[in-house]
């Protein structure tokens, strides 16, 4: 008998062995990793193919066998031989490229640091390339699909992965697909590919977006739980390519794409699915002033009111999340926010004031801030609203909440900025939310802080009284004394705190803490500071301390 055969017969023996689960770590542990790696230099086919067997069946779900592959060099020789086989259409190299393939799918399955190195040896445009010519072959697809999707959540495979033409592939695959199971796998590579924005783009340019609109026609009013899976993930997959800025440009064309206009018809939708993956493509699509601006003035505006109001009772969190942020994104631009207000935005996200979500309220803050941003009426009149201004004072102290609390906070300063109301200021003191706005004085975030110090300032000047056993208990004073000290406080907090001590010292208790704390020291040093309006401003309040005393 020729060695050959021999050796066949013997690799055949322990692949047979290692289909049993309980003998994979045995073959390991008894050194036969070494010697069958050597066996895949061989040129005889049948060795080949029965040696790739048996490695493939100690590697499957066998860490260690996949480690001792790994040590003996066998990833590289498996990838080789892949390469080379690759173009080969023949029955025998098939069955050779199923059984390598077959190991390589087991091989990705594992840790990063062995996923890298198999990104490293170029694999990924090896299967690409297999994918497209052996498309005809299932068993090959299969295991090109599986291994795609383990090796498609690593960021560096994506890289790899924009520069072949797997969107390509992968839709002229997709199109072919009745089975839901195999539609399934195919969603499990796109969904992680379509992270990056270059294959957003190429998958939008490759026709996926016609398949997946095709699946939402055809599932939107099925029951069956294949049918319902599928609607979902068609849905959200439409969703992740509307978040890169130019595959979004592209289907938006202008307001005016076929695309654009399905997934408007998606919001008035009865299917909570639809509704959600609406709201959300159309907060994508408001990611820029041009469009913003064309949606509103085409009603979308009328449509995502509708879509709340369906939710105010016991509605679908997720719904209002997203109708929520579809509408705070189109509230940017400055053109859009009279319109907004004059629709009855304010009134209908107001609806929401009692909700207990905080993704809802933190929403909910947001499109308000954006409103009322220099639209003084709407601020006065939301300003006055004691239920509002309550809650804001509540959601103020949602220390788990860390979003919730800073955009109640920058509500409340916006409230006060924007309106200039004494009314505003009255209602806010009244609610107790003087205490908030200092603390909000002391943020990490300089933005906060210069809000929190402007609107402070305003209350100083319009209702010292009112505010003025508020601001003491609050420790105002104190809090400006650290920030002027501070060498790392931004330029406009030295600046807007001087301007705020200016203004306090029109109150006898707040002056006698002024006066207490030694500021013109302070001050006095920011007279020589890098930035000429501190410096200019320390000048003025240095004069105006040192009259008061």
């Amino acid at each position: 008998m020729p060695q050959s055969s021999c050796t066949a017969k013997v690799a055949n023996i322990i692949a047979e062995v290692a289909r049993n689960e309980f003998m994979r770590n045995p073959c390991v542990d008894a050194g036969l990793i070494p010697p069958l790696v050597q066996l895949l230099n061989c040129k005889d086919q049948e060795v080949l193919l029965q040696t790739g067997r048996a490695l493939g069946n100690i590697c499957y779900d066998s860490h260690e066998g996949r480690n001792a592959v790994d040590h003996a060099g066998g990833a590289h020789i498996v990838v080789d031989h892949i390469r080379s086989l690759c173009s080969k259409t023949d029955p025998a190299s098939e069955k050779l490229l199923t059984v390598f393939c077959g190991m390589l799918m087991n091989y990705s399955n594992e840790n990063d640091t062995l996923q890298s190195q198999l990104i490293n040896m170029g694999v990924i445009p090896t299967l690409v390339k297999l994918l497209g010519i052996h498309c005809q072959n299932a068993a090959l697809t299969e295991m090109c699909l599986v291994a795609f999707g383990n090796l498609a959540e690593l960021e560096s495979s994506k890289e790899q992965f924009a520069y072949t033409n797997i969107a390509e592939e992968l839709v002229k695959l997709f199109k072919k697909q009745i089975e839901h199971d195999k539609k399934e796998m195919i969603f499990e590579v796109l969904a992680p590919l379509a992270e990056n924005d270059v294959i957003k783009l190429q998958l939008v340019e490759a026709g996926l977006v016609e398949c997946l609109l095709e699946i939402v026609q055809k599932t939107v009013d099925s029951d069956k739980e294949d049918d319902i899976a599928e609607l979902k993930t068609a849905s959200d997959l439409m969703v992740l390519l509307l978040l890169g800025d130019e595959s979004m440009q592209k289907l938006f064309e202008g307001g005016k794409g076929s695309v654009f206009q399905r997934v408007l018809s998606w919001i008035p939708s009865n299917s909570h699915q639809l509704q959600l993956a609406g709201a959300l493509a159309i907060a994508n699509f408001a990611r820029n002033d041009g469009n913003c601006i064309h949606m509103v003035d085409n009603g979308i505006v009328q449509k995502l009111m509708d879509l709340l109001d369906r939710h105010v009772e016991d509605g679908n969190v997720t719904v209002q999340h997203a109708a929520l942020s579809a509408l705070r994104n189109l509230a940017i631009p400055v053109v859009n926010k009279a319109k907004m207000l004059s629709a009855g935005v304010a009134e209908a996200v107001l609806k929401f004031l009692r909700s207990e979500m905080p993704p809802v309220q933190f929403k909910l803050l947001g499109t308000l801030r954006m409103l009322i941003d220099a639209q003084a009426e709407a601020a006065e009149q939301l300003g006055k609203n004691v239920k509002l201004v309550e809650r804001l004072v509540e959601w103020c102290e949602a220390k788990d909440h860390a979003g919730v609390m800073g955009e109640s906070n920058r509500l409340l300063s916006a409230l006060i900025r924007h309106s200039k109301s004494k009314d505003v200021i009255r209602t806010i003191v009244q609610s107790g939310g003087i205490k908030h706005l200092v603390t909000m004085a002391t943020s990490e975030h300089v933005i906060m802080q210069n809000e929190a110090l402007v609107a402070l300032a305003l209350i100083a000047a319009l209702e010292l009284v009112t505010a003025e056993k508020d601001l003491e208990n609050a420790q105002l004073v104190q809090i400006l004394h650290r920030l002027l000290s501070d060498d790392r406080s931004a330029p406009e907090i030295k600046y807007n705190s001087m301007v705020l001590i200016c203004a306090l010292i029109g109150s006898e208790p707040l002056q006698k803490e002024v006066q207490s704390m030694a500021f013109l020291e302070v001050v006095s040093k920011l007279r020589s500071h890098e930035n000429k309006t501190v410096a200019q401003q320390a000048s003025l309040t240095e004069q105006r301390l040192a009259v008061e005393s």
